[in-house]
């Protein structure tokens, strides 16, 4: 349970306080509109689906205000700038931002669809009511005359539509029908579209069915100005339901009775959302202002296995380590944007990246970067960012360890850099004792990608005789007899067949407990920070781990798992 909350604590505290908040609205609306006196006269018509249909639109008005806000990349840097002062596990949190989105988005779901159900009752039964199939209450109620059309109480004032086809009638001739449904078909597109076997192998399809979300807030915003849900209205002399609800026939005929008027609103959702839509659109203005800053390639670099290397330069561009960027290249459509971990250091006069052939876009740009003439610049590219990741806390441990995927050695790429750079200048700042890395691929031609930065950081290490601050351990997770046979035959000489380093390639994949109980022994009394760029499984398996290895007293081994999130 200790290991559990040093890794896990203040997330589930957080989740538990937003869980709360929903319970709480939902709890106090369904309460409202099931015991108000205004809403009597409402409940007689539609029953307990008045309730049903409210509470979760309560609920969906607080998670629509939240749901732009994990999402405003320019805010969650800003803030985890504002946090360095209130300690790691609180900037943690930020980097969990796209599961917060996820999370927030299902429950968005889940009360999309039990408003949906309930208001579809309550339809049939306002119209039940209004043909008279109900009491002599639900009757008089639907039937009350209304010469201005504002203080009804049934919304369905036709009559002369065909029973059955009434209720579709309704709903397609109403703001609140109209608009219930295009938010109900955006929802379900955005919903859909962003399932993992979707937006991995059909990335486009996910990135413009995701931008509906425009049409649903729209829609959201007209949705309550139908005034569907009515209340009771003061009336002087005021009209007691609980005398005249008996005395239908004497409405309007005795002071005590008068007839009863009713109104909707105010349209409450606006009041949610309005503040994230504004923040939403400053940060899509800053986006646009940088994609209007002219970027010049420095250099483009055509690496083994089809990974693009492109070296930038924008005016007045400064990055951190392990930063991202979104890259945008109108050649290929100016309304996608993909984001990419930058592979340089702060110390350089450029920033690069490294983009490997995943799907259409990549490798049309790296068609079109192939095909450029000698020494040409490429085509027009958009740069937004950079944005903060885990990877920027990295110089905040002690010791930290650094587990890379194929691509995903990128953000560390920079930290390594970075690494040689402060040594070559002796940054007396760097607090950071001791690295270990471990690079996880499945075919030997991915090693060569960085093979030249750990071989000059392998001679740093050695001339400074600091051998043991950097540990590196690369793993061939795919290979066929013949390269084993090879490796055999080499295995005595100096350097490694397949990279050329002094550290031999492993084969197979890392043994992670007996990795994390030599990396325990070695550090008795620090706090290792393990960071990963790579698939959730792996992920599950390094925060288990963390969680396993970790010791409760403070005094000893620790180890905080980050993971980076896009």
């Amino acid at each position: 349970m200790g290991n559990w909350i040093i890794n896990h604590g203040l997330t589930s505290f957080i989740l538990v306080v937003w869980m709360g908040i929903n319970i709480f609205l939902f709890v106090w609306f369904y309460l409202f509109y099931d015991l108000g006196d205004d809403y009597y006269y409402t409940r007689h018509l539609l029953g307990s689906a008045l309730a049903w249909a409210r509470a979760p639109a309560a609920v969906l008005n607080f998670n629509c205000m939240l749901i732009l806000l994990p999402v405003c990349r320019n805010l969650l840097s800003l803030l985890r700038g504002s946090f360095v002062c209130c300690g790691r596990t609180m900037r943690k949190q930020l980097d969990k931002n796209i599961s917060f989105h996820k999370l927030v988005a299902y429950m968005i779901a889940l009360m999309t669809a039990v408003h949906l159900i309930a208001h579809l009752l309550n339809v049939e039964w306002y119209n039940n009511s209004r043909r008279g199939v109900y009491d002599k209450l639900s009757t008089a109620l639907s039937n009350l005359e209304d010469t201005d059309n504002t203080t009804y109480l049934n919304p369905i004032r036709k009559t002369d539509v065909d029973a059955q086809q009434s209720p579709t009638y309704f709903v397609f001739t109403t703001i609140a029908g109209l608009t219930g449904i295009i938010i109900t078909l955006a929802l379900i597109l955005i919903i859909t579209s962003s399932m993992e076997v979707i937006r991995r192998s059909y990335f486009e399809v996910f990135w413009y069915t995701h931008h509906l979300f425009v049409i649903f807030f729209i829609g959201l915003l007209f949705h309550g100005a139908g005034f569907i849900v009515r209340k009771q209205l003061t009336t002087d002399p005021p009209h007691n339901y609980t005398l005249c609800k008996d005395r239908i026939e004497e409405w309007g005929q005795i002071p005590q009775c008068p007839l009863p008027k009713f109104g909707g609103g105010p349209a409450q959702t606006w009041w949610w959302v309005i503040g994230p839509i504004i923040l939403y659109l400053c940060e899509r203005l800053l986006r646009f202002i940088r994609y209007m800053q002219t970027v010049q390639y420095r250099k483009i670099v055509m690496h083994p296995s089809k990974v693009l290397e492109l070296q930038l330069v924008r005016d007045g561009f400064k990055m951190d380590v392990g930063q991202y960027i979104f890259v945008n290249c109108p050649a290929i459509s100016r309304l996608e944007w993909h984001p990419f971990t930058m592979t340089s250091a702060p110390e350089e006069d450029f920033f690069s990246v490294h983009i490997r052939s995943a799907g259409d876009w990549s490798d049309r740009l790296i068609d079109i970067m192939q095909h450029l003439p000698e020494g040409a610049q490429g085509p027009k590219m958009g740069v937004d960012g950079p944005f903060g990741t885990a990877s920027e806390d990295v110089f905040d441990y002690e010791v930290s360890m650094l587990v890379g995927a194929g691509i995903g050695i990128t953000p560390f790429a920079s930290i390594l850099k970075s690494i040689w750079y402060k040594f070559k200048t002796s940054n007396p700042k760097l607090r950071t004792r001791k690295i270990y890395f471990y690079w996880l691929c499945r075919e030997t031609h991915a090693f060569e990608w960085f093979a030249d930065l750990l071989q000059v950081l392998e001679r740093e290490m050695e001339e400074r005789g600091m051998g043991d601050f950097l540990t590196y351990k690369l793993y061939l997770t795919g290979w066929d007899q013949s390269h084993a046979t090879h490796a055999w035959v080499h295995f005595d000489e100096e350097t490694d067949v397949v990279t050329g380093l002094k550290q031999k390639t492993h084969y197979g994949r890392p043994m992670w407990d007996k990795e994390f109980e030599e990396v325990s022994k070695e550090n008795p009394s620090s706090v290792v920070g393990t960071f990963l760029c790579g698939p959730a499984v792996l992920g599950k398996v390094l925060e288990k781990k963390c969680a396993k290895f970790s010791d409760v007293d403070p005094r000893k081994t620790r180890f905080y798992f980050n993971k980076e999130n896009f």
